[in-house]
């Protein structure tokens, strides 16, 4: 990569880290849902005005915005309002690779590799380490649990982009903005549903600078700007060399959640943490060990 675009691999992998932090700011001044449903407002109708609606038909701009869009930020919304720390919750959620794998084989019948289930088994063995920490350190079992339903929601919008990639459609920045449209449907309609109006309403009337820095950047930030950021490096490089960038995420995340927000991390959860990092780093670059493996074998 040139310097320019190291610059912006970093300046993306600290907005996704930072934001959970944010997100943990977030839902003690607002309910998850309604800050769910605020952010996707705001992403829709500032994203519109900049980028044109892209050539994908709305069922699957809503499978897409159902799965990744709702389903993965109301799980990891609430999930961190019933006790999911901040930094935990940054790694916990990259176990979204883990079950895109699973499911690609399932409905994309695509194969997994040798590299695949090796790292499978590594990051399973760390979040069960970290999930039986649960009652007995800093975070929740519900907590963690919802995390969990978020990585697969976002492993099942995974899928979902993929076959709009296979239907021979685009799926970029304009997608995640004019699904926005759709995303925030639900979202105000489980938040009147599940959190209340009083509650909608009380929140509002005690809002800070803090709420709002809170949804312009989970809007603006981490939304439009980080994924048109990283649509620019998909464009500009393989998506093999993009991908493994996102395994910087959670460790900003948990450094920020550990500066900013004062988390402390269990020797279990430490123990955890590790080995979900060695799975995630052979799923993103083991399949290239494997092969440079077989062929000193061969030679």
């Amino acid at each position: 990569m040139t310097i320019k675009d190291s610059l912006i691999s970093l300046l993306i992998i600290f907005i996704w880290g930072f934001n959970f932090v944010v997100i943990s700011w977030g839902v003690d001044d607002l309910p998850p849902l309604f800050m769910g449903a605020a952010r996707f407002l705001l992403v829709a109708s500032l994203g519109s005005l900049f980028i044109k609606k892209p050539d994908i038909p709305w069922r699957w701009m809503a499978a897409y915005s159902l799965t990744l869009c709702f389903g993965q930020f109301a799980l990891l919304f609430s999930a961190m309002a019933f006790g999911m720390p901040a930094g935990l919750a940054s790694l916990v959620l990259q176990s979204q690779a883990v079950f895109t794998l699973i499911l690609s084989a399932l409905f994309l019948h695509e194969t997994i590799k040798i590299n695949q289930i090796i790292a499978m088994i590594f990051a399973g063995i760390g979040l069960s380490i970290i999930g039986f920490t649960g009652e007995h350190g800093n975070m929740t079992v519900i907590g963690f649990a919802l995390t969990i339903a978020a990585a697969i929601s976002w492993a099942s919008g995974n899928v979902c982009n993929r076959m709009i990639n296979q239907r021979g459609y685009q799926s970029n920045t304009g997608l995640v903005v004019w699904s926005s449209w759709i995303a925030m449907i639900p979202f105000f309609l489980t938040s009147l549903l599940f959190e209340g109006s009083d509650a909608i309403l009380s929140s509002l009337q005690q809002s800070s600078f803090t709420t709002v820095f809170v949804i312009f950047y989970l809007a603006v930030a981490a939304s439009i700007l980080g994924y048109s950021l990283w649509s620019y490096l998909l464009s500009q490089y393989p998506a093999g060399q993009v991908a493994p960038l996102t395994l910087g995420v959670p460790v900003v995340g948990i450094i920020c959640a550990a500066l900013f927000l004062n988390e402390s991390i269990s020797e279990q959860q430490y123990l955890g943490i590790c080995l979900v990092m060695v799975g995630l780093v052979i799923n993103a670059v083991g399949g290239r060990w494997f092969k440079c493996f077989s062929r000193s074998t061969v030679s």
